[in-house]
């Protein structure tokens, strides 16, 4: 099952369908959770975090395949789980870099048919819903890009030396989320030309930005959260039990 980082920028999946594809991103250390067990691999209601997240996708019936991308010394662990819990559509364990949009990268050139559509989602965030997974794939083939988000509600403000210089519109700023969704040849192109110009982005969005390709927004829901404290845990927990 595992395989390493694809170091060649020439290799491409070879058939191209009308598929989507799915770059689960499981390289998080979780170093604000206790212990020595990455939170991707944390029991959340008697299972893996990661294995909700990847059973929500199995459910999509247009999702073909899976790629998980892990840090190396991860892989094994990665491939202990995935014989114990049988997931059907995880065709790849990929080696991460040293950044997130490297190892994405990976994970976009290990795809064994090259996907019309491909979704890239936060391995800790196991509680993704169908409906949400849904939408992001019908606006990416509509507009090509498209993004889960949830509308701020806090008042966000610009701090410069200590002090508040300016409060932000809050009626446009959003929070987002995981699936961001892309036409692979999209999102392919936004790679190449960040590592051309070696921009580094904090998100997938961020890169297709930069070819000023308009990204749609598609609203999430609050229950989507990112596990990386203790009391992210514990809600989690809690939703899944309500």
């Amino acid at each position: 099952m595992a395989r390493r980082a694809l170091k060649s920028r020439s290799r491409k999946p070879e058939i191209r369908g009308r598929h989507v594809g799915v770059v689960v991103a499981a390289g998080g250390r979780g170093a604000r959770l206790p212990g020595d067990v990455p939170k991707q691999f944390l029991l959340l209601h008697r299972m893996p975090i990661l294995l909700h997240s990847l059973r929500t996708f199995e459910e999509i019936s247009s999702v073909r395949e899976i790629v998980i991308v892990v840090p190396a010394d991860q892989v094994r662990r990665t491939d202990e789980m995935l014989r114990r819990w049988r997931p059907r559509k995880v065709s790849h364990v990929v080696v991460g870099g040293s950044e997130r949009q490297h190892s994405v990268r990976n994970g976009l050139l290990s795809f064994d048919e090259e996907p019309e559509i491909v979704l890239v989602h936060d391995a800790v965030r196991p509680l993704v819903s169908k409906k949400i997974i849904v939408k992001v794939i019908d606006e990416s083939r509509k507009h090509g890009a498209a993004v889960v988000g949830v509308r701020v509600k806090d008042t966000i403000k610009v701090e410069e030396r200590g002090f508040y210089r300016k409060t932000l519109d809050r009626s446009k700023l959003w929070a987002v989320q995981t699936p961001q969704g892309f036409r692979y040849d999209v999102l392919m192109k936004a790679h190449l030309a960040s590592q051309r110009t070696s921009f580094i982005g904090t998100d997938e969005a961020s890169l297709v930005e930069r070819l000023r390709i308009p990204v749609r927004v598609v609203e999430g829901d609050d229950r989507n959260l990112k596990i990386t404290t203790k009391a992210d845990l514990r809600l989690a927990e809690m939703l899944l039990k309500s």
